[in-house]
C-alpha cells in the first residue's frame, strides 16, 4: 500500500446531523404509501450509514443487503455489474429504498434498480450519503442526498481504501504522499 494520509473531510457531528435530516425526509415519504418497506444496502460500504439511518426512520420497514461487482479497470468502471448477494427478501408490490454510501458513475445503481424492478418492487428511491454527480455516466435518480463532495478519493464510515478505514467515525480525504 503507497504512504498517504487522511484528513476530516466531513466531520462525525456533519454526519450525524445529516443522517437525521435524510431520517425525516424519508420518514415523511414513506408515511404516504400504504405498501410494505425494503431498506436494502448496497454492501460493504452502506453498512454503517444504513444502520444509522434506519434507527432515526420511525416507520416499520424490513432491512436487506445486496452485494455488486462491477468490472473494469480501476480508473473506470465497464458498466458490467455482477450480483454476488441478492436479496433474501421477496421485493414483489414492496416499496424499495436502496441506500448507498457513495455514487459515482451511476452505473452499478442504474443497474440494480432495473433489477429490482423487474423483480416487480412497486418502487424504487435512493438514498446515498455521499455524491459525484458531475461523474455520473447513468442517468440514475437519487431521492435523498447527504453531501455532494469532489472529486477525491474519500475514506471513513463505511468507505475503505484496501479494505481500510471504513471504521473510521467521519469522512476523510486520501492524499497519497
Amino acid at each position: 500500500m503507497k504512504k498517504h494520509k487522511v484528513d476530516v473531510m466531513i466531520s462525525k457531528e456533519e454526519i450525524n446531523n445529516k443522517v437525521v435530516e435524510l431520517a425525516n425526509e424519508i420518514e415523511k415519504d414513506l408515511k404516504k404509501s400504504d405498501n410494505e418497506v425494503i431498506c436494502i444496502g448496497l454492501l460493504k460500504g452502506s453498512a454503517i450509514f444504513m444502520g444509522d439511518l434506519i434507527r432515526e426512520i420511525n416507520h416499520p420497514m424490513k432491512m436487506d443487503f445486496m452485494s455488486v461487482s462491477s468490472y473494469g479497470s480501476s480508473m473506470e468502471t465497464s458498466g458490467v455489474v455482477k450480483i454476488l448477494k441478492d436479496v433474501d427478501e421477496d421485493v414483489e408490490g414492496k416499496d424499495l429504498l436502496i441506500v448507498e454510501d457513495i455514487i459515482d458513475s451511476g452505473l452499478t445503481l442504474e443497474y440494480v434498480t432495473k433489477f429490482l424492478l423487474n423483480k416487480g418492487a412497486a418502487s424504487v428511491k435512493i438514498c446515498t450519503l455521499l455524491d459525484k454527480p458531475y461523474r455520473r455516466k447513468a442517468d440514475v435518480p437519487v431521492d435523498y442526498v447527504g453531501f455532494e463532495i469532489p472529486n477525491e478519493f474519500v475514506v471513513g464510515y463505511g468507505i475503505d481504501y484496501a479494505e481500510l478505514y471504513r471504521n473510521l467515525p467521519y469522512i476523510g480525504r486520501v492524499t497519497l504522499l
